[in-house]
């Protein structure tokens, strides 16, 4: 396999990630599988150069571990 090869196989499992995690009927499920997603897609944007591909999706990343982290603290102080 070529390294654009494996860069766009990269793009694909990312996108594919992504695509499952809306399907999700649990809000954790789908913001740990959409984190996954977006790192995979952050660091694809890094492979090819795209600086607003890398920090769009750098962000949900953030984004998803910050709402992850509020739900298991809310679990917790119950």
């Amino acid at each position: 396999m070529t390294q654009i090869q494996w860069i766009e196989t990269l793009g694909y499992i990312a996108s594919i990630c992504i695509a499952i995690s809306i399907t999700m009927n649990s809000l954790i499920k789908l913001r740990i599988i959409n984190l996954i997603g977006a790192f995979l897609l952050g660091t694809y944007g890094i492979l090819i150069n795209s600086l607003p591909v890398t920090l769009l999706n750098y962000f949900i990343v953030l984004t998803n571990i910050y709402f992850i982290y509020k739900v298991y603290k809310k679990r917790i102080d119950k």
